[in-house]
């Protein structure tokens, strides 16, 4: 929604107004019934996320996925496969990947010895570089 919102150029104040509107079946009930402990007033984007990410992305969720992907290495997968993987994880913990030498860094801690040991010592700093290294090592 959040990507809508910036094609669109929607300001924050309608951005609640909006998402409410699209909800549906359950998620319309859920907002019903925490609309109502919320009290009257607006209810800021902010706000509006941090309930909606309570109730569809609890901590437990959170949790699970953080370690999913402290502990995520390419294994038996392509490097294709560990990409896409670690994008998806990555993607909900953006405190591991805040800058992009820290992504690199992630993504080549998952490598395996054998593609880790040419990638590590090039010490790129940009993710495609990395992932771009790794593909090149595995296909050889």
């Amino acid at each position: 929604m959040e990507k809508s919102f910036n094609l669109v150029q929607v300001s924050d104040n309608p951005k609640t107004d909006y998402a409410i509107y699209f909800l549906k079946n359950e998620a319309n009930y859920w907002w019903e019934s925490t609309r109502a402990i919320e009290g009257e007033g607006p209810v800021t984007w902010v706000r509006f996320t941090e309930l909606f990410l309570e109730k569809y992305f609890p901590d437990c969720m959170r949790n699970q996925m953080e370690i999913e992907f402290l502990e995520l290495k390419k294994g038996d997968k392509s490097v294709v496969e560990y990409e896409a993987k670690f994008i998806e994880l990555a993607r909900f913990l953006p405190d591991y990947v805040y800058s992009k030498a820290q992504k690199s860094r992630r993504f080549q801690q998952g490598l395996m010895p054998e593609i880790g040991s040419g990638v590590v010592p090039l010490q790129l700093k940009t993710y495609p570089f990395v992932v771009q290294v790794a593909l090149v090592i595995e296909s050889d």
